[in-house]
Formats: structure tokens, C-alpha cells, sequence
């Protein structure tokens, strides 16, 4: 027997109407590329949106299906986007506009895109590989000045062809498993793969992520979202905010540090997101040149990679501003845990706070996870038992688009991450390692994310990566890399194994280290360990 409900689908559309009833007079606020500021409110943005439908559907031929690639920064033409296309029952392909060149041309002609709307400051990235694409029809330039030349064929102005569109648009009746939206990938272990999100998903994954366990989001909210829309769909932040009625504020390109807490000034913003690297630099930045005023901002959500313990501590003691970790993946939309402290946690010691929270947190509802130990049995929730990360739920994909390899996948329907973690007896889950990442020394494993963020709250260091270089007694050994921190001497080799030996083992103190200007980084701002085990390839030192 069925539960006697309506079927209302779960749609991006029914996040955008909600957003007009209730919420038309928030506000998307953009910093453009040249540093203009430009502003205006979720009503008129949703009348955008309805011209843009018209001109899909009348002017470039979008059809049910169709994909469309967006190769652009932050802002509110973008995030019309990300309503105007599923809006009609196509596909929003956001592609990643920092692959390689190689990478860019095999993500377009896979997914097929039809149509592909770039802003033109990164019009000269598609240009090298325009005649490569197989399938793109027309290129749609956004924030474009008057007069721009561009060698790409059939080009159309963004801002012209919604002038031209009528305002009155039906909205079409879409199944809520239909595909809404593309990501792939970073391609860090080869070509990239699609994810193929759906209506359902992204709905589900907006409505989970602005609840008080997670990112915390409400109408008294503005938020500065530093995590760029062409990577996993903006963290899905431009549903959630719309769908709580928190202000928008776009920074574009304008993501170096002073820029942005320029931008945390002005606008009083008080929730922001982006990855570890970026609030390193913002803490760098206002250490260098404090604020004049306190700011606003109470809470950063952060993503990507681990947040160092030291790093929480240092801006919320010397700035006040709260660190939440978060984690996860293209695959699940992207974010399944975030870590906030519980009220049994209240009469817990600040340093014992610090290390939960340290952690990537609880899983949301509609998700599950689970820890696979090297036998294949299922790890203790101990907090103690390493193994891989296994991840279902609402928002995870069941397959990659355009394959039927399912190694990923396990028989009875798990996402195999490829993270090592644990999880303890609250559901607290810790990342410890990625499985390629894990250095095996004489038969024990060493977890270099605890070593990286271990050497990181050393006070002259920046920046720290760790991997394996070979070793003929132990196998491997852990290789630490270092970035020293602006206006400090150089550490000794044997101030580093002191320091790391009070909290590490013997074996898991390294012996070997390099000093480096700067750790490289993948096109979302990870620290991109294949480029250092390629320099320092079978132990190598250079």
C-alpha cells in the first residue's frame, strides 16, 4: 500500500520559485573580473532565468537532454545558469576551466556539449582547442566589453541574446530523476570521469546542507562563496542559498587574499566556504595587515583537502573567526560529512574540542559511510581502525557517465572513496590518508595527512606535503617537503624530528627533508603530490 501523498517532484525549479515567492528581494552580489561590483536581487535574477529558457529553447535549439558547458568564474550571470538550463530539462555542464588544455578537449567532446557559455577573460583557453571541439554549436560570451574579438566561431553575447527573450516562460514538468547538472572529475589518476547529478540529488543535497549540523545557513545569512562554480557546482551553494534566502556574494577572479578580505569587509559578510589553501592565505594576509575592524565573518566551511588543527586555532584565537571542516567528493554532489561539536562535547578541554574538530566530521542524513579494513572485513568504530571509505546515499552516483566500469563500486552498492579513515563510536569521521597516498614502512603504516598537518602548526613553517620515496630497508619512508613561512629562518632537520616526535612514533618521523618556494597544487587547490613523487622519484633528493 502507498502513503495517499502528492508527487511534487524535487526539482532545481521548485528551488527557484521558492526562492522568487520568498525570497525576491535577497541579493547576488558580484565582484567582476575588473573589479566592478555589480548587484541585484533573486527576483530579477529568476526573470533572467526565464529569458534565458526562451533563448535556449528558441535561439540556440536546446532540447530536453541537450548539454550545455559554463566556462566561467563566480557571478550572477553563472548562477542563472544553474537555473535556466536544468530549468528547461537540460544538463549544466560546469567545466573546470584550470585541466590542461588536453584535459578541457576531452571533457567537452565527451559529454557532447551543444552549446558552451564563457566568460571572456578565459575566451583565449578555448580558442587553443575551439577546433578540436566536436559538437559545440555556438559559444555564448559573458561580461563581455564592447567590441571583443575572438576567434571562436558563432559567438553570441550573453547579455544581447537575453534582451532580445521574452520574460513569460512555462517552466516544463520535470521528473525529479532527470539530469540537472555535469561534473567531472579533477582527472588527478587519469581522464577525467562524469558525475551526472539529478534533480532529486541536488535538491536533497541543498535542503540537507543549510540544516544546523551542516553549513548552518538561514535568511539572516550573507555569504561570500570563494569555491568556484565550475568545481562540483559551487559545493552546491547556489541551491542551498537560494533555498535559504542567504545573500550571495561572487567574487569572480578576485580570489587573491587581500581581494577577498576586502570583500569580507565590505559586504559584512558572515559565512563564507573555500578550500584550506585559500583561508592560509587570508590568515597570512591578516596577520601581515590586520583588519581595521573586526570582521563580520563568523564561521568558514572548508573542503578539499584536511584543515589543519593549527590553522583553526590560530584564526579563531587571533581573529575569533570558527573553522567547520567538511568532506567530500564529486561523487556525492559533493559534501556528505561537516564537523560540529555536540553538547556532549561541552565540558570537554579546548585542545580536546580542537582535535574533534579536526576530524571531517558526521555523515548527513540520506548518507551512510562505512570503513573496509586491507582483509575486507568491516573496521570497528573505534576510532582506531583504518580502512577505505565506503559511501551511499541519496546524492551519491550509482555509475560514472559514459561507462560500465563499476571498480568503484562495490557488489552490494557502495562508492569505494579511495580515503583511509576512521570512524569513532559518535560517527565522527576522520580522513587519515588517500589509499595512494598511505606510506607502508616496514610492514606499518604511516599516515602523511597526520604528518603534513602535525609539521603545518610549526611556527615557521607554511606549507607541508608528505609522500613515500622508496627505501631498501623499510620499503618506504616518509619524504616531507616544506615551505617555510614569510620572514623565518630555515628549520634544522633536527628541530623538525624533535618537534614531530613528541606527538609521532620513531618510525613515523621522517628523516628526509626538502625545502621548496611552494607545494603544487591540483586545478582545485590540493596539494598535487604526483608532481613530488615526480621530482623526487626513488628517493631522489633534488
Amino acid at each position: 500500500m502507498e502513503g495517499l501523498m502528492m508527487n511534487y517532484p524535487l526539482t532545481t525549479n521548485t528551488i527557484l520559485e521558492y526562492g522568487n515567492r520568498v525570497f525576491h528581494h535577497k541579493k547576488i552580489i558580484t565582484y567582476l573580473p575588473d573589479g566592478t561590483r555589480h548587484e541585484y536581487t533573486f527576483g530579477a535574477m529568476y526573470h533572467r532565468c526565464k529569458k534565458l529558457a526562451n533563448a535556449l529553447t528558441n535561439k540556440l535549439d536546446i532540447n530536453k537532454g541537450d548539454m550545455v558547458g559554463t566556462f566561467a568564474w563566480n557571478h550572477g550571470p553563472h548562477v542563472e545558469l544553474y537555473y535556466g538550463v536544468p530549468g528547461i530539462g537540460a544538463i549544466c555542464h560546469t567545466i573546470n576551466i584550470r585541466l590542461s588544455s588536453h584535459q578541457t578537449e576531452y571533457i567537452i567532446n565527451h559529454s557532447e556539449d551543444k552549446v558552451i557559455f564563457v566568460d571572456a577573460t578565459l575566451v583565449p583557453l578555448l580558442e587553443k582547442i575551439a577546433p578540436l571541439l566536436e559538437t559545440v554549436e555556438h559559444y555564448v560570451l559573458i561580461n563581455s566589453p564592447a567590441n571583443f574579438k575572438t576567434t571562436l566561431p558563432n559567438t553570441l553575447n550573453y547579455e544581447d541574446l537575453l534582451a532580445e527573450q521574452s520574460e513569460n516562460f512555462e517552466w516544463p514538468l520535470l521528473d525529479e530523476n532527470d539530469a540537472s547538472g555535469m561534473c567531472y572529475t579533477s582527472g588527478t589518476t587519469g581522464l577525467p570521469k562524469g558525475a551526472l547529478y539529478s534533480h532529486r540529488a541536488t535538491y536533497l543535497h541543498a535542503a540537507t546542507i543549510i540544516s544546523p549540523n551542516a553549513a548552518n545557513f538561514c535568511s539572516q545569512d550573507t555569504a561570500l562563496l570563494i569555491v568556484p562554480q565550475f568545481h562540483v557546482m559551487a559545493w552546491g551553494f547556489p541551491y542551498l542559498c537560494l533555498m535559504s534566502g542567504t545573500n550571495m556574494v561572487m567574487p569572480s577572479s578576485n580570489l587573491q587574499p587581500e581581494a577577498l578580505i576586502k570583500i569580507l569587509e565590505k559586504e559584512k559578510i558572515n559565512k563564507a566556504n573555500g578550500v584550506p589553501s585559500i583561508w592560509m592565505g587570508i590568515y597570512q594576509a591578516m596577520k601581515k595587515n590586520p583588519p581595521t575592524e573586526k570582521l563580520t565573518l563568523q564561521e568558514y566551511l572548508v573542503g578539499g583537502s584536511a584543515l589543519p588543527a593549527s590553522l583553526i586555532e590560530a584564526f579563531e584565537k587571533d581573529f575569533g573567526i570558527k573553522g567547520i571542516h567538511a568532506w567530500g567528493m564529486t561523487e556525492t554532489s559533493p559534501l556528505g560529512t561537516a564537523c560540529r561539536l555536540q553538547s556532549k562535547h561541552e565540558q570537554l578541554s579546548y585542545s580536546e574540542k580542537l582535535k574533534i574538530r579536526a576530524k571531517q566530521g558526521i555523515s548527513f542524513p540520506g548518507l551512510e559511510l562505512r570503513v573496509i579494513k586491507e582483509d575486507g572485513s568491516l573496521a570497528a568504530r573505534d576510532g582506531k581502525s583504518m580502512g577505505e571509505l565506503h559511501i551511499k546515499g541519496a546524492w551519491v552516483i550509482s555509475s560514472y557517465f559514459k561507462t560500465n566500469n563499476q571498480e568503484n563500486f562495490t557488489d552490494d552498492g557502495w562508492f569505494k572513496t579511495g580515503d583511509v579513515c576512521t570512524i569513532d563510536q559518535d560517527g565522527y569521521m576522520e580522513i587519515t590518508d588517500r589509499t595512494k597516498d598511505l606510506i607502508k614502512s616496514g610492514g606499518e603504516w604511516i599516515s602523511s595527512v597526520a604528518l603534513e598537518s602535525a609539521l603545518m602548526s610549526h611556527p615557521k613553517i607554511r606549507e607541508a606535503a608528505v609522500i613515500a620515496v622508496p627505501n631498501k630497508k623499510w620499503a618506504e619512508r616518509p619524504l616531507a617537503a616544506i615551505v617555510v613561512a614569510d620572514n623565518q629562518d630555515k628549520p634544522s632537520v633536527d628541530n623538525l624530528i624533535e618537534f614531530l616526535s613528541k606527538d609521532f612514533a620513531k618510525y613515523q618521523v621522517p628523516t628526509n627533508y626538502v625545502f621548496i618556494s611552494e607545494v603544487p597544487k591540483t586545478s582545485v587547490g590540493k596539494f598535487d603530490k604526483k608532481v613530488l613523487r615526480k621530482q623526487f622519484a626513488e628517493g631522489k633528493l633534488k
